[in-house]
């Protein structure tokens, strides 16, 4: 379902976002954390998995690492050697400068062959050696255009700072990208803004929207706010507050994801952007994790109460 409903623009997709275990983990331990995942997402009604490349991005910073960086796991190793009974479309991100194209074009070749779907992000730091440009990879990629779609990332943290963030989109929409997935999201005016200037460039182009998927998370910590930021990622200083001083932080900050996903949806409605959620646990304490899972169910029956998404199960019936 989630490759029609991005070829239709429909909006209410929902998606869940993991990381893959890290390399030091043991095989046993990786089949078990994998099991888990399974067992915790089958009672979901999401229409993919995004499984993310770690990127070590010390580099771009200088300020201190709040947790200590470990390679992970090769994302879509392991979805299709861990994961094949969680029966969803799998999007696998990949920072495509650090691959040559023929290592690229076989990275392709292998996605497709699972009916995985592609994340194009970029290299760990400004000074990367790139091997192969973004529009290069797009090029590469567009002979599955047909039978695949391919995603972006887009991060109104850099909007806010460059105000170019719409012009991005459009040349990625012009190499075949038909749906970005935002950084998380806890500044709602960064978020805001960058709906409103896509919706009023795309009018000016007379060009369809993308989908917007907006990344959310749970935080359960101060630890965890702090590697959020060290990530880029920009909490508002009342909401910072909210959550240093609240008796629960976690369930303070699902309760805040909750309030920013329904003024997003109403943005997105009135803006006639297509729009859907990813749902993520920065942490990987067992408690953040199930409250992601929980915000996700949330999430979904908000969709569903504002009238923009129906279960897969209810769509296939009306087919």
């Amino acid at each position: 379902m989630f490759f029609e409903k991005i070829k239709s623009a429909e909006s209410g997709v929902l998606l869940y976002g993991i990381t893959p275990p890290k390399v030091t983990t043991e095989a046993d331990r990786v089949a078990e954390i994998a099991q888990k995942t399974v067992e915790r997402l089958a009672t979901l009604d999401i229409d993919a998995l995004v499984v993310y490349d770690v990127q070590d991005e010390s580099a771009r910073t200088s300020e201190e690492r709040p947790f200590p960086f470990i390679n992970a796991l090769d994302p879509l190793d392991f979805a299709a050697n861990y994961l094949e009974a969680l029966s969803i479309p799998k999007i696998i991100y990949r920072p495509a400068g650090k691959f040559s194209p023929d290592e690229l074009a076989e990275w392709l070749e292998a996605l497709h062959a699972h009916r995985f779907y592609p994340v194009f992000v970029g290299v760990p730091a400004p000074d990367f050696p790139v091997k192969t440009s973004l529009p290069e990879a797009y090029r590469i990629w567009s002979k599955h255009r047909d039978t695949s779609v391919i995603g972006a990332i887009t991060i109104p943290e850099r909007h806010y700072v460059l105000k170019d963030e719409e012009v991005r989109m459009l040349d990625k929409m012009s190499c075949g990208v038909s749906y970005f997935i935002s950084q998380c999201v806890f500044n709602l005016d960064y978020a805001r803004q960058v709906i409103d200037d896509l919706a009023l460039r795309c009018a000016q182009q007379q060009v369809p929207p993308p989908t917007l998927i907006f990344t959310l998370t749970a935080c359960g910590s101060v630890k965890t706010l702090h590697f959020m930021e060290w990530l880029g990622i920009h909490v508002p200083d009342e909401l910072k507050e909210e959550l240093k001083v609240s008796e629960n932080i976690l369930d303070k900050s699902v309760q805040l994801c909750l309030n920013i996903a329904s003024a997003l949806i109403d943005v997105c409605l009135e803006r006639a952007i297509p729009f859907g959620f990813n749902i993520e646990s920065v942490a990987i304490r067992k408690a953040e994790i199930e409250a992601s899972v929980e915000m996700a169910r949330a999430i979904g029956q908000m969709l569903k109460e504002k009238g923009v998404r129906k279960t897969n199960a209810e769509k296939m019936a009306t087919n």
